[in-house]
């Protein structure tokens, strides 16, 4: 019976590490709302309509958020520069740290965000 009670508590244990592991990596990982406060809103805005000229409008109706999700992601990590914009996104937005999880969470804050109703 003992042995029995040793491999459970061994069990809970392996399972608390994992859980405990689990929850640090979720705190660790920025909030696409955080990315975008912290690399996007410079161009984009608080309200994403654009701060320069030649920067989409997010809350266009039709405009870029109305595009597949993944290709907004794509565009985010490579940079894009849209049909007749004088201006490019760059790569990561300019931040050379921003990791495809970060980018992926950016998209779906934005297109909750601002995206078409």
């Amino acid at each position: 019976m003992q042995a029995h009670s040793m491999i459970r508590q061994a069990s809970l244990a392996v399972a608390c590490i994992g859980l405990l592991a689990s929850a640090s990596n979720v705190l660790a990982q920025a909030t696409g709302k955080d990315v975008y406060e912290q690399t996007c809103i410079a161009c984009h805005g608080v309200d994403g309509t654009g701060v320069l000229p030649g920067i989409p409008d997010l809350t266009e109706p039709g405009g870029r958020l109305t595009k597949p999700e993944e290709l907004l992601i794509e565009h985010t990590i490579n940079g894009f520069q849209s049909p007749g914009s004088p201006m490019a996104m760059p790569p990561r937005g300019g931040n050379a740290a921003l990791t495809e999880q970060d980018a992926r969470a950016v998209v779906r804050y934005m297109i909750d965000a601002f995206g078409p109703r």
